[in-house]
């Protein structure tokens, strides 16, 4: 397994939280990741999110500390019931805080970018209002880009690697070199010059009272 890089020796302007409950048994997301570990150290820190908290107990300062500085923030997983999986999940909801990442004053994340790398165990035509899970792709993914608006960052169009269990050797090392290139050309990505920035959802005390 990659050697955990600590947050506390450096920070780096992308991040990129690796998020597979199984991922000594995985393909595409370990060849992802292992492509991102070997660019530059200053500019790409690479957190494996179940190797770092296989109990479940996230540091939520150590969390934060590591995206105060981060420009790109990027979550590399596989698709789980469409969405996150279970510790990305508890991840978002406890780093995420009111007052922190959201909410009157809360401007941490404010400026950032979300970028958002998925497999999916089934293939592109299952993906499709004629396959068994009925919509497109790109029908799944207004929870989390409503989580980067409410938090001031900007939504990134997301990557997609189908047919995880199936795909050719040949495709995934292609894909892996891929993710590696954008995420060292970031942010010269020719379609960013398109994408607005992001204004935040005011969330008012009426809306999000405090205890």
């Amino acid at each position: 397994m990659p050697v955990l890089r600590n947050p506390a020796d450096r920070m780096a302007d992308i991040v990129v939280l690796t998020a597979h409950p199984r991922l000594e048994h995985s393909r595409v997301n370990l060849m992802l990741m292992e492509a991102a570990q070997q660019l530059p150290a200053e500019r790409v820190m690479v957190r494996d999110l179940y190797a770092l908290y296989p109990d479940y107990l996230i540091d939520i300062a150590a969390e934060r500390a590591v995206l105060a500085r981060a420009k790109l923030l990027v979550w590399q997983h596989p698709l789980h019931w469409y969405s996150l999986p279970p510790l990305l999940k508890l991840w978002v909801d406890e780093v995420f805080g009111f007052g922190w990442a959201y909410g009157p004053g809360a401007n941490a994340l404010r400026g950032k970018d979300l970028w958002m790398v998925v497999s999916t165990g089934g293939s592109a035509q299952a993906y499709h209002p004629s396959g068994h899970n009925r919509h497109f792709i790109d029908a799944f993914w207004p929870p989390h880009e409503q989580t980067a608006v409410l938090t001031g960052m900007r939504f990134l169009p997301p990557m997609v690697v189908h047919d995880a269990h199936r795909v050719a050797q040949r495709e995934v090392a292609a894909q892996s070199a891929l993710f590696a290139d954008r995420l060292a050309s970031y942010p010269n990505w020719p379609e960013l010059a398109d994408l607005p920035d992001t204004e935040p959802c005011d969330v008012g005390p009426g809306d999000r009272p405090q205890r």
